[in-house]
């Protein structure tokens, strides 16, 4: 944590906000052994309870779904949610946990599409990923597919496409179409790197971002979001008039 101590340091420190502010989680890694996020139940516990210090209601759980790496199902989501429920009701914890997915965007998730077979929030809210290295093709034609049969589909961690950084065409493309752009709170640590930090500056100076999330996988994510609270990036998402999270 010394790295982020030293970022933290070199910019404008602001009173801390309180996160609670958004009362609700948008994306995060929390049903044990399913993913890349936590492994344990102890660590989904560990979280849940740093998330309610925090300030947090309530988390939209999102594992991934990939056809490659982790072929998650709705029922396998489903029953390992209802599984951290019950772990929850034997601890004095309030906050409230419901699931969705994080859906990468791979044949198998057209497949889905065209079955119908997806786990949303909210209004049918729908969150989904890009590959990092490159842009896929189809990615339109996927968001327009999701519209029409009435979902509102996020693209989670938009700042930390490298081939969108400072396209703005792109990006606005994809906000005229109905896709919301989901930002991860951590990208403002710098830990993405400094281009994904500037990005996700330049996302809410524009007021182009409709939710933020923590992409928690573990302990160390929530602790950096809780370093972040001076941060006057964090100060100025949060008290974005309009962001869904908050009505979720």
């Amino acid at each position: 944590m010394g790295f982020l101590r030293r970022i933290f340091r070199s910019e404008q420190q602001m009173d801390p906000i309180d996160l609670g502010l958004l009362k609700t989680d948008v994306h995060s890694h929390l049903i044990p052994g399913i993913d890349d996020g936590a492994k344990t139940m102890e660590d989904t516990l560990d979280m849940l309870r740093k998330f309610e210090e925090m300030g947090y209601q309530k988390v939209i759980t999102t594992p991934h779904i990939m056809s490659d790496f982790y072929r998650n199902t709705t029922s396998i989501i489903n029953d390992g949610l209802e599984q951290v429920r019950e772990a929850i009701s034997n601890t004095d914890l309030t906050i409230k946990i419901e699931a969705a997915a994080e859906y990468y965007l791979d044949f198998h998730f057209r497949e889905l599409i065209d079955n119908g077979d997806l786990l949303t929030f909210g209004d049918k809210h729908i969150l989904f990923e890009l590959s990092f290295t490159q842009e896929q093709s189809g990615i339109h034609e996927v968001v327009f597919d999701l519209v029409s049969e009435g979902y509102k589909p996020i693209l989670a961690h938009v700042e930390r496409y490298p081939f969108y950084n400072s396209e703005w065409d792109k990006i606005e493309a994809y906000r005229e179409r109905g896709c919301l752009l989901q930002l991860n709170i951590n990208s403002l640590s710098g830990q993405y790197g400094p281009h994904v930090k500037r990005m996700a500056e330049q996302l809410i100076d524009r007021g182009w971002i409709d939710l933020v999330g923590s992409d928690c996988h573990h302990m160390r994510h929530l602790d950096s979001m809780d370093m972040l609270r001076r941060n006057s990036y964090v100060h100025k998402i949060i008290q974005q008039e309009g962001l869904l999270n908050q009505r979720l």
